[in-house]
């Protein structure tokens, strides 16, 4: 018998499921003699608790059908549809954008179109795809202080700060908004998604510029705590080294001028500072005070200063003894419950989310299913030892308890 190609039997069974403008964004399709009726959701519709499903400490999204869009740019614009994508996004293979094409399920300017279809600049590109975004921990997102203008929290590490990538309602802006109600917020300065800690969210536009004024003025004072490899010197060190970061590698490096000056310098001017507050001689836990702040900048210059976050996989040093590295990986911290990144008394570990049983409907198309995570997402790093606890600026001072693994006892 010959065999069928994907995209002849993903045509068959998406020929119903063209999406229809028509319906308010609505449509209905049948498979195996069930009407189902799909909605199909923009940035727009914003999360629900019912949204998440909890399994095995994790918080995951219920897939959704999600319209992308984007306009062709003018180096995309004389490509035919098909070959923008396989070329742009290869996250999917041609056979895919093929029978997504045909099947409506990508669309120019609200159009159906044919796979030779030519794009040209400007045009609108709808791309409707079942979403599946990458989980986080089941840690609850803890509100610190409620405000007229502000609302601070403890953020869990392995939560991003607001929609970004993959993420959308697997935020800490989204889950605030499904568990709590308060929208909308602005973050006013951002943690990295595996940092935990402090984070101050303005409630209004005009506050949030309040606190950046004051950020780029250089009026806030930014405490962080780490935990590090080695025994950290007794005196306070001053990294001061500027910060070269690679968007594509998704790191960033220390950069520093040569004694002759000959070579320019790459990167962003960046300053911290470090202060010894225990060791015991096989790790120490460091206050961190970045003067700048640069992508990873902490991260970095501990790691400059021959002492990086001792879970730290993206920077520590090959040539680190598994003695002074022995603890918990970043990974196994985040699924231990005793390793919370909560304070001492665990305020953050999760107290209302217990695994769900529910199921979620399969997409003849997606790529993803039948699994909750997209492919290729990866279960390791959900947490670093790198949580900031305090900010203070004109007149106001925001604090976070410590994590537990800020006690070397």
């Amino acid at each position: 018998m010959p065999t069928t190609s994907f995209a002849s039997r993903a045509l068959q069974i998406c020929k119903n499921l063209i999406p229809n403008r028509n319906k308010r964004g609505k449509m209905k399709r049948k498979i195996e003699e069930t009407d189902m009726e799909i909605v199909w959701q923009s940035p727009a519709n914003p999360p629900e608790r019912k949204d998440y499903i909890f399994r095995n400490g994790r918080r995951h999204v219920r897939p959704y059908y999600f319209e992308f869009i984007a306009h062709v740019k003018n180096r995309w614009a004389g490509k035919t549809i098909v070959d923008l994508f396989t070329d742009e996004f290869k996250g999917r293979n041609r056979d895919y954008y093929i029978s997504a094409v045909k099947c409506g399920r990508i669309q120019v300017d609200g159009q159906l179109v044919p796979v030779s279809f030519i794009v040209k600049p400007s045009q609108k590109i709808s791309h409707f795809l079942h979403r599946h975004e990458p989980p986080v921990m089941t840690w609850d997102v803890k509100i610190l202080e409620t405000e007229p203008d502000v609302v601070t929290i403890c953020k869990p590490a392995s939560v991003p700060v607001h929609p970004c990538g993959q993420y959308r309602k697997n935020t800490v802006v989204g889950i605030l908004q499904a568990e709590h109600g308060l929208a909308p917020l602005f973050p006013i300065h951002r943690l990295d998604r595996l940092v935990s800690g402090l984070l101050i969210l303005a409630r209004s536009a005009a506050q949030a510029d309040i606190f950046r004024q004051q950020i780029e003025g250089g009026m806030v004072h930014k405490q962080y705590i780490a935990r590090v490899i080695g025994e950290f010197p007794e005196e306070e060190q001053v990294v001061d080294a500027n910060i070269n970061h690679n968007a594509r590698e998704g790191r960033s490096s220390a950069e520093v001028g040569d004694s002759c000056g000959d070579a320019p310098t790459k990167g962003k001017t960046a300053c911290t500072k470090f202060t010894r507050i225990s060791t015991n001689g096989i790790q120490s836990i460091v206050l961190c005070e970045p003067v700048t702040g640069r992508t990873h900048q902490i991260r970095v210059h501990l790691q400059h200063a021959g002492h990086p976050i001792a879970n730290d996989m993206l920077y520590l040093s090959k040539h680190v003894s598994d003695r002074s590295a022995e603890g918990m990986g970043a990974d196994r911290a985040a699924a231990n419950p005793d390793h919370s990144p909560a304070s001492g008394v665990g305020e953050n570990k999760s107290t209302s989310h217990e695994d769900s049983g529910e199921d979620f409907s399969i997409d003849p198309m997606c790529t993803n299913c039948p699994s909750l995570a997209p492919k290729g997402y990866d279960y390791h790093e959900e947490a670093l030892w790198l949580h900031c606890f305090r900010y203070s600026g004109p007149g106001w001072v925001y604090e976070c308890p410590h994590p537990d693994w800020a006690s070397l006892s």
